[in-house]
């Protein structure tokens, strides 16, 4: 696996003059529903198809924007998209975590509900890297006006780099902890979905019950606490910069019933969510 996207990192770098377009995602406005916001950086790269996403526009308001092949989309902390999955495509996404670089390749055809021909690897995040350097540049530069020729560099850069951390990524790890790493990004994009423990086995070709035991493994916790974990913190990361509806905030973390949400939240925070958005914001400041 680790092969298969080294050729195609290869690939792109040497035909960098292809890339074509760049576009930023915003952290900037209400995330519509059911869209992306993670709070680590993420690139995504079109190689064939369509793939349509709603941004938020520089111009202020919500935007839908349709990326060909050899165009890219950064995402930085915290930013959103909300891809349209309908157009036949095939889609590269680096995720950039602390503690792991995750790379999916996916497929989708028109009409099909479901991804086909998925691909999924992760190495261990770098420390002391330019890779540290490259990305918060990127960050900074999605929030300016003009972008190019900067991002277009930085973009060769940022690829040159995760293309070296893969040629050097030690080849006997463990396959349980890329497995698990894996897993555990996966959560992270779709804590909103209504993901269970046979859902995620499905998805990767597992059993529940070796899945259950990976978590314990090398997680040293259940999987359903880290589920409710990477949930709670999104919550309270919306609680703090957003003035959902508590039922809102429930449903975006993945909770239809916003009774039992607010049950898990008290147990697990000490509050509850209401209280903890007034203890979260400044004296005489309300949450937007």
């Amino acid at each position: 696996m680790n092969l298969l996207f080294h050729q195609i990192l290869e690939e792109v770098i040497s035909e960098g003059q292809a890339l074509s377009q760049i576009w930023f995602a915003s952290d900037r406005g209400v995330p519509p529903e059911f869209s992306y916001q993670v709070n680590f950086p993420r690139l995504e790269m079109v190689f064939s198809g369509q793939y349509s996403n709603q941004l938020w526009s520089p111009d202020g308001g919500m935007q839908s924007v349709t990326l060909l092949p050899r165009q890219v989309l950064y995402i930085p902390p915290n930013a959103w998209n909300k891809p349209d999955w309908e157009p036949p495509c095939s889609v590269l996404s680096l995720l950039f975590g602390k503690r792991q670089l995750g790379f999916s390749l996916v497929s989708k055809q028109a009409g099909r509900e479901q991804m086909f021909d998925v691909h999924k690897h992760s190495i261990p995040a770098p420390t002391g890297r330019a890779l540290e350097h490259i990305l918060p540049a990127l960050d900074a530069l999605s929030r300016e006006t003009v972008t190019a020729p900067m991002d277009h560099h930085l973009l060769l850069a940022l690829l040159g780099c995760v293309e070296q951390l893969l040629s050097e990524a030690e080849t006997d790890r463990p396959r349980g902890v890329d497995l698990f790493h894996g897993i555990c990004i996966y959560i992270q994009e779709n804590f909103h979905r209504p993901i269970t423990r046979d859902s995620i086995a499905e998805r990767f070709n597992l059993s529940p019950g070796h899945l259950s035991r990976l978590f314990r493994d090398k997680g040293h916790m259940r999987l359903a606490d880290y589920i409710t974990r990477v949930r709670l913190e999104r919550a309270k990361f919306m609680l703090r910069k957003y003035h959902f509806h508590l039922a809102e905030v429930a449903q975006r973390c993945g909770y239809p019933d916003v009774n039992y949400f607010c049950r898990v939240f008290r147990h697990k925070a000490g509050v509850t969510p209401s209280q903890y958005r007034e203890l979260s914001q400044p004296a005489g400041s309300v949450a937007k």
